[in-house]
């Protein structure tokens, strides 16, 4: 039984975190003098391993934030002086490059049993424990390059049994200890090993090693080498030798003229005449390829170099990168060019002759070219290849003389008649050409050229007609300032390439083509597919390219491959609607969907196009507004029959009548007043208005003045202006009602613009007549004042009696008086 003390500890334990907190809730426990129980105990052993794992986790964490969830535990350049705690068996790759790490202990990797790749390069190790890559069985890549380790220790890879790539170069052993450090790596493939202080190769140093990829030694100052060190090797497919003693390089050589198939020399200097003999064993090598890198050559040196190649019956490649010859081609040893017949390919790259200008016509190695089928001269300052040199070359079919200074004449001369006559690829790109129409006639005569690359000259303008080797098919004109293309162009091409040029438009007719290359241009549109009808790859890339249409993409019919990426496309929705619906569209367009990106509208702009999706508005403004258009118009109608029913119209004009009426004086000074009463009545009731009542009150003794809109009115005035005028210079209103009045546009429109000036003011200055029976309800109710002074007010009546007639004009001119 546990108690419930022993429960809350234990609770304690598991809650508590830090390691300052589980200590002191430890010496509160043991200081209560509580008796622990086994179980106690067993949780306590439990919470204690798993409180150290989590301690590592959040220490990994904390030191390289890339491990978190990972395989590959990127924490170079962080400034590490130790391995990381907490490494897991989850990570394969573990990159500490660039650090201070300066000792690896037993328990730094011991978890990491599932590593493929460590590296250690650039730190400053100088002591690894024995054990320290015991548990390192499935790794295949250790670099450990450019440290401090002052010796090698077999113990350290002797349970790296699928390691296949080992770097050692650039720390500070001076040999590789007193037996080999790679006995049980026998999956090993490529091996790097050396520096500066390198000095010493033993035998039995590479013991256990029977094959590898790629060797490479760094012995710059290597001076001391016991003979059949590396012939326990039986295969060497590269093998890299940095060194500038040319007696240790004999020595070498002689130990590996059977297993190499590519030696590499560095760094060695060919510069005197009695070294050369020590190298003759090189004959009796059975390598296929020789590459000089970083060497020192000479004139007097030359020939015997070449004597020695020429003796190696399976060299088929010879290659000089990044090296010096002191000389100028008179070579004083005439080359007997007659053993080798089976050197193949020559490539110089960056050979530096420094008085290059005076070189003579190499008519010593005429005979040695015969057989060459490629030759590449790159960066070598060849303004001139002699023309009996080109015509030697008999078997060459490619050829690259790039990045040279051949210009249009000396390119005339180099491709004379019988030059090169076999040669299928020519690359002569970065060169000083500039005339076209004579390039292409200079390389007319090559009947089996089919791929010229002539990129990266200065053309400029091309004329209409150029005279070019019938089966050329592939032409390069990328980089050559060419503000259009010609039918200069030969029809004959498969693959076009004139990117980087200022060209606005493609339109010629080339019905073989296959591939076009317009990247880097002005295009605003994709060029039209009737004059190249079997194009399968097209790039548009990085021109002016807004969008292209449905029409446009399914013109070419043959189309695999589209790139059309890094243009400021306008996403309008004819052609976002293209692309979302265009089955097959993402499988032929290049770099789809990252390299496609909105320019406009602005709302989208950096957004993907494939991502956009414009709203109804902005993608059917014309039909939007059109909608809106005939809705304005129909709620308009609708608005003029609301109001002609509801006589919104006498509203606004009463409205603006009141607003002017309100702006003039309430009452006409007395002086002004000229009326004793404004008449208004319905044209239909003229006759009883002018013949009788007019008549009865204008004879009265004294007579009364009456205002007729049909007499008084002042002609050319506003009828508004002169209602309210009238109005205001007559003491009265006569309102003659009936049928008629309550019907007549002409009384609606008296009464109107009377009816705000006569009814707020509150008075009795308005008389009713009523000529006829009328019912208060016929009367609109727009008026509204008007029928409750009817339904409160007396008015007079016409009487059809004769007698009572008298009694009514009474009751009138006391009305008019009062």
């Amino acid at each position: 039984m546990i108690s419930k003390r022993e429960t809350k500890h234990n609770l304690s334990l598991l809650v508590c975190r830090d390691w300052s907190c589980r200590w002191h809730l430890w010496e509160s426990f043991w200081h209560t003098g509580h008796i622990m129980t086994a179980h106690t105990w067993q949780v306590l052993a439990i919470y204690m391993v798993l409180a150290a794992s989590l301690s590592k986790q959040q220490a990994l964490k904390q030191a390289c934030p890339s491990c978190d969830a990972s395989q590959l535990c990127n924490c170079s350049s962080m400034g590490l002086e130790f391995i990381p705690p907490g490494l897991t068996a989850k990570i394969t790759v573990l990159n500490l490059t660039y650090n201070r790490i300066k000792h690896i202990q037993s328990q730094d990797l011991q978890q990491a049993v599932n590593l493929r790749a460590l590296l250690l390069q650039s730190n400053q190790i100088s002591s690894i424990d024995e054990d320290s890559f015991q548990s390192l069985a499935k790794l295949e890549l250790l670099d450990l390059s450019n440290n401090s380790l002052a010796h090698l220790s077999p113990v350290w890879f002797g349970h790296l049994f699928s390691l296949q790539h080992l770097y050692l170069q650039g720390n500070s052993y001076r040999d590789l200890g007193q037996s080999s450090p790679f006995s049980s790596l026998r999956n090993l493939s490529s091996l790097h090993l050396g520096n500066a202080q390198f000095s010493v190769i033993r035998q039995g140093d590479f013991e256990g090693i029977e094959l590898l990829h790629k060797l490479w030694i760094d012995g710059s100052n290597l001076s001391q080498y016991e003979q059949g060190s590396l012939k326990s090797i039986k295969q060497i497919n590269h093998m890299i030798l940095n060194i500038r003693s040319i007696n240790t390089f004999s020595e070498i050589v002689r130990d590996l003229l059977h297993t190499v198939a590519w030696l590499e020399v560095r760094g060695i200097a060919f510069s005197i005449a009695s070294e050369m003999q020590e190298l003759r064993v090189m004959s009796s090598s059975f390598a296929k390829k020789i590459s000089f890198r970083q060497t020192l050559l000479t004139d007097i040196t030359v020939p015997e170099i070449v004597s020695i190649l020429e003796g190696m019956t399976k060299l088929v490649e010879l290659e000089l990168i990044d090296c010096r010859l002191l000389g100028t081609g008179q070579w004083k040893i005439e080359i007997q060019a007659k053993k080798s017949q089976t050197l193949r390919v020559l490539t110089i790259k960056k050979l530096a002759i420094e008085e290059f200008y005076l070189f003579t016509d190499l008519q010593a190695v005429e005979g040695l070219l015969s057989l060459f089928t490629r030759v590449t001269v790159q960066n070598t300052k060849v303004f001139l290849v002699p023309c009996r040199i080109s015509q030697h070359l008999q078997s060459l079919v490619y050829l690259d003389l790039s990045a040279n200074l051949l210009g249009d004449l000396s390119l005339q001369h180099s491709a004379c008649q019988g030059a090169w006559p076999s040669l299928q690829t020519l690359n002569l790109s970065q060169n000083s050409l500039s005339d076209l129409e004579m390039t292409s006639k200079s390389l007319s005569h090559l009947g089996n050229l089919i791929l010229l690359d002539i990129s990266q000259n200065n053309f400029g303008e091309i004329p209409d007609v150029c005279e070019w080797p019938k089966f050329l098919k592939y032409l390069n004109l990328s980089s050559t300032q060419i503000p259009n293309v010609t039918t200069c162009i030969p029809q004959t091409l498969e693959v076009l390439d004139v990117s980087g040029n200022n060209l606005k438009e493609f339109g010629l007719q080339l019905p073989f083509l296959k591939e076009l290359y317009l990247t880097r241009n002005q295009l605003k549109t994709l060029p039209g597919a009737a004059p190249i009808p079997n194009l399968v790859s097209l790039s548009v890339r990085r021109n002016k390219l807004n969008s292209f249409s449905k029409e446009e993409f399914e013109s070419f019919r043959r189309m695999e491959l589209l790139d059309a990426s890094d243009n400021n496309f306008i996403c309008s929705c004819e052609f976002l609607s293209f692309v979302h619906h265009e089955a097959g569209l993402a499988q032929v367009l290049v770099g789809w969907p990252d390299k496609y990106v909105c320019d406009s509208p602005l709302a989208v702009r950096g957004a993907q196009v494939g991502s956009v999706h414009l709203s109804l508005m902005e993608c059917h403004r014309s039909l939007v507004v059109s909608l809106i258009c005939v809705l304005v118009f129909l709620l308009i109608l609708l608005l003029v029959a609301v109001g002609y029913k509801y006589h919104m119209v006498w509203y606004l004009r009463m409205t603006w009548a009141w607003l002017q009426a309100k702006r003039k004086p309430k009452r006409a000074p007395p002086k002004d007043v000229c009326y004793d009463a404004f008449v208004s009545y319905s044209e239909n009731d003229s006759d009883w208005v002018e013949n009788t009542m007019v008549r009865e009150l204008e004879q009265a003794c004294p007579p009364f003045r009456l205002c007729l809109h049909k007499r008084d009115f002042v002609p050319g005035k506003w009828i508004v202006d002169n209602i309210i005028d009238s109005i205001e210079k007559s003491r009265k209103t006569l309102f003659v009602l009936s049928e008629h009045f309550v019907q007549s546009e002409w009384c609606k429109y008296e009464l109107d613009f009377s009816h705000f000036r006569l009814f707020d003011e509150n008075n009795d200055a308005a008389i009713l007549i009523l000529l006829e029976p009328i019912q208060s309800k016929a009367i609109p109710k727009r008026f509204c004042k008007l029928r409750k002074i009817m339904n409160t007010k007396t008015y007079l009546e016409w009487p059809l009696e004769e007698e009572q007639q008298q009694v009514f004009w009474f009751n009138l001119k006391i009305a008019l008086r009062s």
